[in-house]
């Protein structure tokens, strides 16, 4: 039987505007394609940090966690440093998740304009 270890999931994915609902929508379909891609239960998930770049405020990513009843994972967010000709609108995850998945099993997700953020061919899930 494989041990439980701590693994980080990556992701990334773009609001269409820095609007709540913008901001939660795009925040929900990253995290709902990283629990589906990796099966996870979210039992297992050990805390997640969210980033977003500066031009995003109008929400936390994290609400749209607790709006999924991810009511006892440890959450955080935060800016990102604003790199020139940085992707704009960005929301990044760090998902850490307790879990006997070896690291080539972890699909990262990377989806609307973040497309571009991971090179393809280098075990992600392919983008929507």
């Amino acid at each position: 039987m494989k041990p439980v270890v701590c693994r980080g999931i990556r992701g990334a994915t773009t609001a269409s505007a820095n609007t709540r609902e913008a901001i939660l929508e795009a925040t929900r379909e990253l995290l709902q394609a990283l629990v589906s891609a990796n099966a996870l239960d979210t039992k297992d998930i050990a805390a997640v940090i969210f980033t977003t770049t500066t031009d995003l405020n109008a929400e936390f990513p994290a609400v749209a966690a607790r709006q999924m009843g991810w009511e006892t994972v440890p959450l955080m967010c935060s800016h990102e440093m604003q790199v020139p000709d940085g992707l704009p609108r960005c929301i990044r995850v760090l998902m850490l998740v307790n879990t006997t998945k070896g690291q080539e099993e972890i699909r990262h997700m990377y989806l609307r304009e973040a497309v571009n953020l991971r090179q393809r061919g280098m075990g992600d899930a392919p983008a929507r």
